[in-house]
């Protein structure tokens, strides 16, 4: 029986530590996994013999929050896994499982997000299941996507070593700001959010964008990117703590020099969640050597993408340490992503107070 672990689990992927345990009990039988389930680890990483010079990296990623762009967001976010382990993805498929009574028009809009994406990011569909399934209230999409990188040029997140800079690709919490806009826009027009900062919000999807391709490619074109990782659910927390446990190495941060975008606080605030416990697909976590910071901010300035020094790794207990002017303090995983207080059974609407932004934080 797992340790702690309650009969029956609430919604959000499980907790790290239960899913640590689990995955301890997986033996892999193919002696050409170079990378197998592991914690923090975006991708399974194949060897496919020695007559090529590529590794296959693999991913499967669900989508179970949004609904409008459904499609976009399938192919970005398993991309994402492939990009950030410093590979080209180049095959993507998907199980597509829409409710009963589904129109036909729905249907081929979900299509055609699929096909755009792909096409925009230079990856091939290559197939897939669509059905119409009994028992489900809305549609739900998991992708799988396959890449390619040279052996040499492999990166994960169990690379980070003592001495690394952690870097922040853009900020938080971009997915999470997206789908608070889509799919509560209601409820916050409703709270008196104003329709421009909701129609802002909608487009982070795009802009700032969900997608790490582009920076994970300018990042490891100028560095000796040790460690990187995408921080989804359970936000900028949860992906830190995945790339201590998974690079056995004690990470400091200061959560002061933590980029949240402006809409972001404001749509986090109106539904009592922490910016840095919500899903983050957006942002990129580089875990490199002090040396290639100049090189590093030089290229991002010249791209218009925001890069900042949030920590740095220890050598120590694979943990996060938050530090800033009352000491030390070490973060503790999220159980469940600060997004599904959001939904039914978990919104508690929080009271305004002139001129007062404050999150209840679990990093706190």
């Amino acid at each position: 029986m797992l340790k702690r672990m309650t009969r029956f689990q609430k919604i959000g992927k499980l907790e790290i530590g239960i899913l640590k345990e689990l995955l301890e009990r997986n033996t892999v039988l193919d002696p050409r996994v170079v990378i197998g389930p592991e914690i923090g680890e975006d991708a399974a990483v194949i060897d496919p013999g020695r007559k090529t010079d590529r590794y296959w990296v693999v991913t499967s990623d669900p989508i179970t929050f949004a609904t409008e762009e459904i499609g976009y967001y399938g192919v970005v976010v398993n991309l994402n896994d492939i990009a950030t382990m410093g590979a080209i993805p180049k095959w993507f498929s998907a199980t597509l499982l829409f409710p009963e009574g589904s129109d036909l028009k729905d249907i081929e809009r979900v299509f055609r997000q699929i096909r755009d994406a792909c096409h925009r990011f230079k990856i091939s569909l290559v197939g897939g299941h669509t059905e119409i399934t009994p028992g489900i209230k809305k549609m739900i999409l998991s992708g799988h996507m396959i890449g390619e990188v040279k052996k040499d040029k492999l990166v994960t997140t169990g690379g980070a070593r003592p001495g690394d800079l952690l870097l922040l690709v853009k900020g938080v919490c971009i997915e999470g700001t997206s789908i608070m806009a889509r799919e509560k826009e209601a409820v916050l027009l409703k709270r008196g959010i104003s329709s421009s900062v909701i129609r802002k919000a909608k487009r982070f999807i795009f802009d700032p964008g969900i997608e790490v391709l582009r920076p994970s490619r300018i990042a490891c074109g100028v560095s000796s990117v040790h460690a990187m990782h995408d921080p989804t659910e359970g936000g900028l927390i949860n992906g830190m703590i995945e790339m201590a446990w998974a690079s056995d190495t004690e990470i400091e941060v200061d959560l002061e020099k933590v980029l949240i975008y402006k809409e972001s606080r404001i749509l986090c605030r109106e539904f009592g969640m922490d910016p840095l416990g919500t899903i983050a697909s957006g942002a990129l976590l580089l875990a490199v050597p002090p040396s290639d910071l100049l090189p590093l901010q030089k290229v991002f300035r010249k791209n218009s993408i925001p890069l900042g020094v949030i920590g740095k790794a220890k050598k120590g207990p694979a943990r996060v340490l938050r530090v800033d002017r009352k000491g030390r303090k070490e973060l503790e995983p999220l159980p469940r992503d600060e997004i599904l207080k959001t939904y039914s059974g978990f919104f508690t609407p929080i009271p305004r107070r002139a001129g007062q932004v404050r999150f209840p934080s679990p990093s706190s």
